[in-house]
């Protein structure tokens, strides 16, 4: 073997351990949503955790303005593993409802983990004549146009989850949007809108006391999160719409920091006491590989994606 290239192996081999040993050499930082949402509920929780692992400083960096802001805050970002990001599903579907969105998540970020999951539950009104998925379905196919769905923006989880019911079930029912989860739920409950898919832990309370019924969930195995209700996908095969939470690192970032981020993450999301914070937040932690995670993000930019296109949903 060529001494000059045995050396340059050598060296490749003994210097990959360095990354790890000398990081993280400074505070880190966790961009994530806007404050008191669940990814800073998520991140603070994450960053407590970290923090005592890595024995420094974790900061969390809250930013409005959906994805638009914090994708390309974190793709400008050094790729030391000093800065990372926590956010929902949002910040890899925006670019499909933009023009020239600043960034591409798979091109711009190196993807750490599927942090956890939240399913929308779809809740009607007691008076709407179903009683179940399938019977929603048959009710819209024989009134047309009739029933209306609360949504709360477009492209959020609602919506997606609306508009993915209609492609599939091949019904026409008529978007009603509101500038939040609770004077949404609202007109829903008075029998103004028909139907919503709704954050579990704004509806069951008023399922529980029999202001709204729920007919399924919308991931596609049943929910620790609403034990006992069925799935959408039992009456309408192939439906499933979740908002996922996904943790990255700038792109570039060295593998051997993205193999260690991913294992104390992954560590502390699986801690019982992390799982049952996020149960009681409306989230199921899912704690993946970075593969895994990017297999995730790939369907659902094809699946999601598809949706987007067919319905011409932008964002609000």
């Amino acid at each position: 073997m060529n001494k000059r290239l045995g050396f340059l192996m050598l060296g490749t081999l003994t210097a990959a351990p360095v990354w790890t040993q000398d990081y993280p050499s400074k505070s880190m930082r966790i961009i994530t949503g806007t404050a008191g949402g669940i990814t800073d509920l998520m991140s603070r929780l994450i960053a407590q955790n970290l923090a005592a692992s890595v024995g420094q400083t974790v900061l969390v960096d809250n930013r409005g303005g959906g994805g638009i802001i914090s994708g390309p805050l974190l793709a400008k970002s050094p790729p030391d593993g000093h800065t990372i990001m926590l956010y929902s599903s949002t910040i890899w579907l925006t670019p499909l409802m933009r023009d020239n969105a600043p960034y591409e998540a798979l091109r711009d970020f190196a993807t750490l983990t599927m942090a956890a999951e939240s399913p929308n539950v779809l809740v009607a009104h007691p008076s709407v004549p179903a009683k179940s998925v399938k019977e929603l379905i048959a009710l819209a196919k024989a009134r047309p146009g009739i029933l209306n769905y609360a949504s709360t923006g477009g492209g959020a989880g609602p919506h997606l989850g609306a508009e993915l019911f209609k492609s599939l079930a091949r019904v026409n029912i008529q978007r009603i949007n509101y500038k939040g989860t609770a004077p949404a739920l609202t007109d829903v409950m008075s029998g103004q809108v028909q139907i919503m898919f709704s954050p579990p832990v704004a509806a069951m309370p008023q399922v529980k006391i029999g202001k709204l019924k729920a007919l399924g969930v919308t991931s596609v195995k049943p929910s620790a999160l609403v034990t006992g209700l069925p799935t959408v996908a039992a009456g309408l095969p192939g439906y499933e719409v979740v908002s996922k939470y996904g943790m990255f690192a700038p792109a570039k970032t060295p593998a051997t920091i993205i193999a260690r981020l991913n294992q104390e993450l992954v560590r502390i999301l699986k801690q019982p006491e992390m799982t049952a914070r996020l149960l009681d937040a409306g989230a199921e932690a899912i704690a993946n590989s970075p593969s895994e995670a990017t297999a995730m993000i790939q369907a659902e930019l094809i699946k999601i994606g598809k949706v987007i296109k067919e319905a011409g949903i932008r964002e609000d």
